[in-house]
């Protein structure tokens, strides 16, 4: 049944409603005798919307993380973005994904449960190509079907990686839960893997990559398990919370960061216009008239910024300003 109605459905229902045709008390009697929900478990629903929601935007960082960090190591401009986030079982994501493929398997201390991330061998071929110094041309002449296992060479590269793609899966939840992603092994077969229960629901992410305009996917599996210890962390009320208490020890880091910031300041003793004739001429000894006098304060520029009045002066053996006069945030007119 639709959920609108169009104006013409809406008059003909009254209209039978008046007329008798319908009665009203056995539509409120069929509405209530509705109450049970359809449940497919193989599609189990663990998490609720708004879980899903922020799972959305941490995933949305792991691409970007990912992105930036695939495009440094293989040299070339590679795009991940966010396809689709589902709630459905194991043996599900198994059977859905290519029986030679590539699996690297890791787990995140402390939170339970191993993740994986799946790439397709089209994929890896490709990286492992251009790994290997390989460029476009050279994609194009890949016969990846014909592809049934890797060697132990291909796999120490795609290792590596693997670990770009945990590395990005770690900083991704570091404003949730401080995370230590370790790799625990590379599999080429998912039907030989043992590590959940066939009926054991999963976060299935699935994201779109490309190079040189070839896109695939690459799928990111999370079991349940990992998110029962942080499940109060992934509240949106939680993340947008204006009441959150200050943190000391970031405050500290980042004032830290600031203190060794190197900054440029000048002291203007005044300005002047000469022509390129008379600039060209000035010997040893010529004297050169300002637009200040020497009684008045010079001016202090912080990043070319004025930032305040100061008056010339000396400290032991070099020379100083001392300051008279700043700001507050207020720019030079």
């Amino acid at each position: 049944m639709k959920q609108v109605l169009s104006q013409q459905e809406i008059d003909s229902l009254l209209n039978a409603m008046n007329s008798g045709d319908i009665n009203q008390d056995d539509l409120i009697e069929e509405k209530e005798e509705q109450v049970a929900k359809l449940y497919d478990f193989k599609r189990p629903t663990k998490l609720s919307k708004e879980y899903i929601n922020t799972l959305h935007m941490i995933f949305e960082d792991f691409s970007k993380y990912s992105s930036n960090q695939l495009t440094t190591q293989l040299r070339t401009n590679v795009g991940m973005k966010l396809a689709a986030i589902e709630q459905i079982s194991y043996d599900e994501f198994i059977h859905s994904i290519p029986k030679f493929t590539l699996l690297g398997v890791f787990h995140s201390d402390p939170l339970n449960g191993y993740q994986m991330i799946e790439i397709n061998p089209q994929f890896s071929m490709h990286i492992i190509e251009l790994l290997c110094g390989g460029n476009e041309q050279n994609m194009g002449k890949i016969d990846e079907t014909t592809k049934k296992s890797f060697t132990e060479i291909e796999l120490a590269i795609l290792e590596e990686v693997i670990q770009v793609l945990v590395s990005s899966f770690e900083l991704s939840w570091k404003d949730t839960k401080e995370l230590d992603c370790q790799i625990d092994s590379l599999d080429t077969n998912p039907q030989l893997l043992q590590h959940m229960s066939p009926n054991e629901p999963i976060i299935l992410a699935t994201f779109r990559a490309t190079i040189f305009k070839k896109s695939t996917f690459i799928n990111l599996c999370v079991p349940y398990v990992f998110f029962e210890g942080i499940m109060d962390k992934l509240s949106l009320r939680n993340w947008f919370d204006a009441d959150k208490g200050f943190n000391v020890k970031d405050n500290e880091h980042l004032k830290k960061n600031i203190e060794t910031a190197s900054l440029t300041v000048e002291a203007s003793l005044g300005k002047t216009v000469m022509t390129l004739s008379e600039f060209s001429g000035l010997e040893i000894g010529d004297i050169v008239t300002l637009d200040q006098k020497i009684a008045e304060p010079m001016k202090l520029y912080v990043e070319n910024q004025y930032f305040g009045t100061v008056r010339a002066g000396k400290n032991v053996d070099s020379l100083a300003v001392e300051l008279l006069e700043f700001t507050e945030g207020d720019f030079e007119e």
